[in-house]
């Protein structure tokens, strides 16, 4: 079979894509705070993400092609077919990788929320004169103008 016929490689086509929209979409969220931003994205990927089983009618009578595909891929085929089922079940997986997505992304936020509360433990708060180096000379710390 050629590659250019091959299911992985456009299940790796597909995750490129997508890797490729979510970080666009990341940085072209810039201007929300990190509480909208991981949220919203990780909702995007969920939708992008979350698989489906298929089952397409092939060309000879009563043989069918099964498969994996995107959810929101097998809604928007099932609505085009009037395929009620199909989109019923295709629609709540979409919802609930949604639903997956936005907590993964409050996790995300949850967890790095004390990321700039830094605190110098080095840093002296009691006023000690400084010690003398050699030849009784004390440091002297470098001056701008």
């Amino acid at each position: 079979m050629p590659i250019t016929d091959s299911m992985t490689l456009l299940w790796l086509s597909y995750g490129l894509l997508s890797l490729v929209v979510l970080l666009t979409g990341y940085l072209g969220l810039a201007f929300l705070p990190r509480l909208l931003r991981l949220p919203i994205t990780w909702l995007v990927a969920g939708v992008m993400w979350m698989p489906a089983r298929f089952r397409l009618p092939l060309l000879e009578e009563g043989e069918f092609y099964t498969g994996f595909a995107p959810a929101v891929v097998v809604a928007v085929v099932a609505f085009l077919e009037r395929n009620a089922g199909v989109m019923t079940f295709a629609l709540v997986l979409t919802v609930l990788g949604a639903a997956l997505g936005a907590a993964f992304g409050l996790l995300l936020w949850w967890r790095g929320r004390h990321r700039g509360d830094y605190v110098d433990r080095d840093d002296d708060e009691d006023e000690t004169p400084a010690t003398p180096r050699r030849g009784g000379a004390q440091r002297r710390e470098p001056m701008i103008g």
